[in-house]
C-alpha cells in the first residue's frame, strides 16, 4: 500500500497525537487532583462543623448570652453555605454526587430543625441537647463519609491515570522508536545498501518506492540517478567498443599501408612493383581480382602492368584498352575513387566483367601531383560499398604507387643519362688520346710502306722506331683511361683518394709526389669527388707525359670554396700559345670542371714549371644531380682495346 503523506506530516501527526494524549492525561490528572484537594478542604470544613455543633451545645448550657449563641449559629450557617457554594480560591468544593448531596440535605434539614429548638424554643435538658447534637454530628459524619467515599474513587481514578501516564510514556517511546525505524532508519538503510551496490558497479540496482515522503523522493531520485548512470555506462561501453573497433581498423589500415609502402620501396623493377602491389591490395580489400593499368601520355590507351587472380581470357582482351572502351580505363582528369556496379552483361562497358561473374568494380585513379598516371581496379563477385576510411586508404595506396613508379622512372632516366654521359666522356677521351695516336701510327705505317718499296733501310728503321714509341704511348693512354674510369670514392674525405692517386702516379712515373692538406670545410659530395679526381689525374698525366719534372706537389685548401693545386718543376710552356700536346689534356680538365661548376687555371712559363689550379664553387654539384655511372661494358671495351694493342705491338722493354 502506497503512503502519500510526507515524512514531516507523519512525524507531526504522531507527535500531535502523543501530545494530545499527554495533555488529556495531564488535564484529567489535574482535574482529579483538584477534586481531591477541594474534597479534602470540604472534609475539613465538615469536621469544623462538628466542632461547632459540640461548642454550640456546650455554650447553650453554660449560660452564655443569646447573641453569642446567634454568632455561633451564624458560623454554622456560614459553613453550610460555604460547603454548598464552594470556594475556588482555597480551593474548597464538595465533590457532589447523589449520595453526598443526599447526606448534605440531611445535615441541612436536621440543622434547621435543631436550630429553632436551640435558639427560639424552650431550654433543653442536657441529655436532650447532647442527643440533638449527637444526631446532628452523626448526620455530619455520614456526610463526611460520603465525601470520603467519593474521594476514594477519585484517588483510584488518579492512580489509574498515573499508571496510564506510565504506560503512555512507554508506549510513546516505543511508537517513536518504531516510527523512527519505519520512516527514517529503514529508508536510510535501503539507500545505503543501494549506494553500496551502485559503488560496486551494479548499475541495475533500484530501490522500492512505496511512499511519497522525503525518503520516497530521495529513493526516486536515486533510481533516476542509477538509471542515468546505467545508460551512461552502457553508452560508454558501446562508445569504447566502437572506438576500439575504429582504432583497430585504423591500426590494420596503417599496418597495411606500411607493408605496401615497404614493399614499394624495395621493388626493383616496374613489373615486380605492379604485380606485388596488385596482390597485396587485392588481399587487403578481400577482392576477387585486381589489376594495375598505366595510361599513355595522352591518356588515350591503358596498358595493364600487372594483375592478380584475373581471368586469363579477360587478361588477353584487356591487356591494352582504349580510353572509354570499358568501365575500366575511363577516367576523367577530376575522377575520384568510385564503385562501379555491373548491372547487365548486355551493356558493352561491363560485358566481359558480367560474364566473368563480377558484380562490382572499384576504380582508383593513380595520380602524381594532380597528373593522372593510370588506375588500379578491384573486382568483386558481390555488391560492395566503400567507407570513407577505405576510400582514404585506397587513395593513399594509389599515391604511394604513383610515387614508387615515378621513382623507378626517374632512376631509369638518371641511369640512361649517366650511361650517355659516360659514353660521351669515353668517346671524348678516346678521340683526344688514342685516336690521335692511331692517326700518328697510320702515318708512320704509310711511311714504312713507302720506304720498303724504295728500299730505304734507314727510313724503315726510323718508321719502325716511331711505330714502337707510338704503340707504347697508346698502351699508356689505355691504361690511364682504365685508371680514370675505375676511379671511385667511398669516403666523405677526399684526402685518402688523392693519396691513392699520387701513389699510382709515383708508381707509373717514378717521380716523388707530395700531398699537403690544410683548412677546414664541409665534405664534398661523392659525385663531385669523382670529377675532382679526374681533373687531378689529367693534370698528373700531363706532368708525366710532357713536363720532364723531378718532383710534383699537390696542395688542397679546404674551406667554403675548395681549391686543388698541382705544381711541378718541369720544363714548362708558354701558356699563351694554343698549340701543343698539353692543351688537349687542359681542354679535358676544363670540360670536367664545368660539369661541377668549377674553374681550371694554368700558370706556366718556359723553364719555370707549371701550376694547375682547380677552384670549386661554394656548393658544387654535378650537372645531372647524380654520380655518373660506369657500366661494366666500358671496362670490357677498354680491356679489349688494350689486349688488341698489346697483341699487335712488340713486347715493351720497361713499364710505362
Amino acid at each position: 500500500m502506497r503512503h502519500t503523506a510526507s515524512l514531516s506530516a507523519k512525524l507531526i501527526r504522531i507527535g500531535a497525537g502523543l501530545l494530545l494524549v499527554a495533555l488529556v492525561s495531564i488535564g484529567m490528572t489535574s482535574w482529579v487532583t483538584r477534586q481531591l484537594e477541594g474534597g479534602a478542604a470540604a472534609v475539613n470544613e465538615a469536621g469544623r462543623m462538628r466542632m461547632q455543633v459540640w461548642r454550640l451545645a456546650s455554650t447553650l448550657h453554660s449560660g452564655v448570652a443569646p447573641p453569642e449563641l446567634q454568632r455561633q449559629a451564624g458560623q454554622f450557617d456560614d459553613s453550610l453555605a460555604l460547603l454548598r457554594q464552594g470556594d475556588a480560591s482555597r480551593p474548597l468544593f464538595v465533590p457532589w454526587d447523589a449520595q453526598v448531596r443526599q447526606e448534605f440535605s440531611s445535615v441541612e434539614s436536621l440543622w434547621q430543625a435543631r436550630r429553632q429548638r436551640w435558639l427560639d424554643g424552650p431550654a433543653l435538658t442536657v441529655e436532650a441537647s447532647l442527643q440533638t447534637a449527637g444526631e446532628l454530628v452523626g448526620a455530619i459524619d455520614r456526610f463526611v463519609m460520603a465525601i470520603e467515599g467519593h474521594l476514594s474513587r477519585l484517588t483510584a481514578i488518579l492512580n489509574l491515570f498515573q499508571f496510564a501516564m506510565m504506560a503512555l510514556a512507554v508506549g510513546g517511546a516505543v511508537i517513536m522508536l518504531y516510527t523512527g525505524y519505519l520512516y527514517v532508519i529503514s529508508p536510510l538503510s535501503r539507500l545505503r545498501q543501494g549506494l553500496g551496490q551502485l559503488e560496486s558497479g551494479e548499475f541495475a540496482t533500484r530501490i522500492e518506492v512505496d511512499t511519497e515522503d522525503e525518503f520516497g523522493q530521495v529513493a526516486a531520485g536515486f533510481n533516476r540517478m542509477a538509471g542515468t548512470l546505467e545508460s551512461m555506462y552502457q553508452g560508454l561501453e558501446s562508445q569504447v567498443e566502437a572506438k576500439t573497433r575504429r582504432i583497430e581498423a585504423q591500426r590494420l589500415r596503417l599496418e597495411a599501408l606500411y607493408e605496401v609502402s615497404a614493399f614499394l620501396a624495395q621493388a626493383g623493377n616496374i613489373e615486380e612493383l605492379a604485380r606485388g602491389f596488385a596482390q597485396r591490395v587485392r588481399t587487403l580489400m578481400k577482392a576477387d581480382a585486381g589489376a594495375v593499368r598505366w595510361s599513355d601520355t595522352a591518356s588515350q590507351r591503358y596498358l595493364m602492368l600487372a594483375s592478380s587472380c584475373f581471368p586469363q581470357d579477360m587478361l588477353e582482351d584487356e591487356r591494352s584498352l582504349l580510353a572509354g572502351a570499358c568501365a575500366c580505363g575511363n577516367l576523367k582528369p577530376d575522377s575520384r575513387t568510385r564503385v562501379i556496379p555491373i548491372l547487365s552483361h548486355d551493356e558493352m562497358p561491363v560485358r566481359r566483367c558480367a560474364k566473368a561473374g563480377y558484380e562490382s568494380v572499384v576504380s582508383v585513379p593513380i595520380r602524381l601531383q594532380q597528373r593522372l598516371l593510370g588506375e588500379f581496379n578491384l573486382f568483386f563477385r558481390s555488391a560492395v560499398s566503400l567507407s570513407d576510411e577505405e576510400t582514404e586508404l585506397l587513395d593513399a595506396l594509389a599515391s604511394h604507387l604513383a610515387s614508387a613508379l615515378e621513382s623507378l622512372r626517374a632512376a631509369a632516366l638518371a641511369r640512361e643519362a649517366a650511361v650517355a654521359e659516360e659514353r660521351t666522356l669515353l668517346a671524348r677521351e678516346l678521340h683526344d688520346s688514342i685516336a690521335q695516336s692511331l692517326v700518328f701510327l697510320k702515318i708512320q705505317l704509310q711511311l714504312l710502306r713507302s720506304a720498303a718499296k724504295k728500299g730505304q733501310a734507314a727510313q724503315m728503321d726510323q718508321a719502325l722506331d716511331e711505330l714502337d714509341a707510338g704503340l707504347r704511348e697508346s698502351i699508356g693512354d689505355v691504361r690511364e683511361l682504365l685508371v680514370h674510369f675505375r676511379t671511385r670514392t667511398n669516403t666523405d674525405d677526399i684526402e685518402q683518394a688523392l693519396q691513392e692517386t699520387l701513389n699510382k702516379f709515383q708508381h707509373q712515373s717514378g717521380l716523388p709526389a707530395q700531398l699537403t692538406v690544410h683548412g677546414q670545410g664541409l665534405p664534398l659530395p661523392a659525385d663531385v669527388q669523382v670529377q675532382v679526381l679526374h681533373v687531378v689525374q689529367e693534370a698528373l698525366s700531363n706532368v708525366r707525359k710532357h713536363a720532364g719534372a723531378t718532383r710534383v706537389e699537390l696542395e688542397v685548401a679546404r674551406g667554403e670554396c675548395w681549391r686543388f693545386v698541382v705544381r711541378d718543376d718541369g720544363a714548362g710552356f708558354d701558356s699563351g700559345q694554343s698549340a701543343g700536346p698539353s692543351h688537349v689534356g687542359l681542354k679535358i680538365m676544363r670540360e670536367r670542371a664545368e660539369g661541377i661548376g668549377a674553374q681550371v687555371t694554368v700558370d706556366s712559363a718556359v723553364g719555370r714549371g707549371s701550376t694547375v689550379t682547380l677552384t670549386l664553387p661554394s656548393h658544387p654539384v654535378t650537372r645531372n644531380g647524380g654520380t655518373p655511372a660506369t657500366p661494366s661494358e666500358f671496362d670490357a671495351l677498354a680491356a679489349l682495346t688494350l689486349a688488341q694493342l698489346q697483341a699487335e705491338a712488340p713486347a715493351p722493354t720497361q713499364a710505362s
